[in-house]
């Protein structure tokens, strides 16, 4: 893999032409996906390294991509330090018991990869399918993230439980973060060793927080996961959003490419994380519901903004949404290579 251009620009290599995938690939805007739902629920699917292989693959059958990533949700290590959930449709991840007190935290069990065994043994199934056509990114939810859920117990909009927490009782929250980060290193090396790439590290919910929380409460942890990471020789790719306030400390965690969401131009993000550091990004998803004439439009605007810098991946700032054209997301990816070619 490392000569395949998506590796090469996340090590800030010259590529033949900007790599390109997106995140949320495989989903709800594939009918190949929907025939796969209708028989089986998120969870089956992802449990089910035959049925994770198909749903992964998927995109790669119908685009033009530069690299697969693997399907499964971020609650799936839940599973291996005993922590029960559920995905409820509209609702999703919901944990049945959350953790609130330092007594719930005696109920997380230390990190047993064997209860997810099945998802390397997907990894390895998908690798041996791609046979070095394209790379296979692996991933986990960031501990910020994770807590969010854990604590608070179901999405939010402001998780201010979780938040009340982090304020008010820190020996309960460093021992959630701290066990969390344990479980996402172990994870994510369980997932290296089983083939993957490259590994990506979303925080979906850190851009709740003002830089001061994130550089006390957060960051830490985060240099601890990304230092330990570096030992796997892959490389690690950190992802939030509502990010902007954050750039610089998220670089400082040390991971080799920041993800931009569409918040902030390519520019002036790669800017302030510094060019020694790959990026990834930064079309806005919902433009890919409009006409393609605008979506061209916006991406060669990113590509001027990245100005044939080595070391960026075209993405888009958040997972593609389930109403997109599939033509769309087909003629974007084509669009990006040809417009980049060097």
């Amino acid at each position: 893999m490392s000569e395949h251009r998506f590796i090469k620009a996340c090590r800030r290599e010259e590529t033949d032409c900007t790599p390109v995938w997106f995140m949320r690939q495989a989903g709800r805007y594939l009918h190949e996906y929907m025939a796969v739902r209708a028989d089986h629920s998120f969870l089956e699917i992802s449990r089910s390294p035959e049925l994770t292989k198909e749903v992964t693959l998927q995109p790669l059958r119908a685009f033009d991509l530069d690299a697969a990533i693997i399907f499964a949700d971020i609650m799936t290590p839940f599973e291996g330090i005993d922590i029960d959930f559920d995905i409820e449709a509209g609702a999703g991840p919901v944990i049945t018991e959350p953790v609130q007190t330092l007594a719930d935290l005696e109920r997380m069990k230390p990190f047993d990869a064997s209860k997810v065994d099945f998802l390397f043994e997907a990894i390895g199934q998908v690798v041996a399918e791609l046979d070095g056509q394209a790379p296979l990114i692996g991933f986990a939810g960031a501990p910020f993230t994770l807590a969010c859920y854990l604590i608070q117990g179901r999405s939010s909009r402001e998780f201010g439980k979780a938040r009340h927490i982090m304020y008010t009782q820190p020996e309960l929250w460093d021992g959630v973060m701290t066990r969390l980060s344990s479980m996402v290193v172990e994870y994510l090396e369980r997932q290296v060793q089983a083939g993957v790439a490259a590994v990506q590290v979303f925080d979906s919910w850190v851009g709740l927080l003002s830089p001061y929380d994130y550089k006390t409460k957060v960051a830490p942890y985060m240099k601890g996961i990304f230092d330990a990471l570096a030992g796997t020789g892959v490389p690690r790719i950190h992802f939030g959003t509502g990010t902007t306030g954050l750039l610089e400390l998220m670089r400082d965690a040390g991971a080799d490419v920041i993800g931009l969401d569409w918040r902030i131009s390519l520019d002036e993000g790669w800017r302030r994380v510094g060019y020694d550091r790959a990026v990834q990004g930064n079309l806005d998803p919902v433009l890919l519901l409009s006409d393609m004439e605008t979506v061209k439009t916006q991406m060669q605007r990113i590509l001027d903004e990245a100005a044939g810098r080595p070391g960026h991946i075209f993405n888009l700032g958040h997972g593609i949404i389930r109403t997109t054209p599939r033509e769309h997301v087909a003629e974007l990816a084509k669009a990006v290579h040809e417009a980049s070619k060097r």
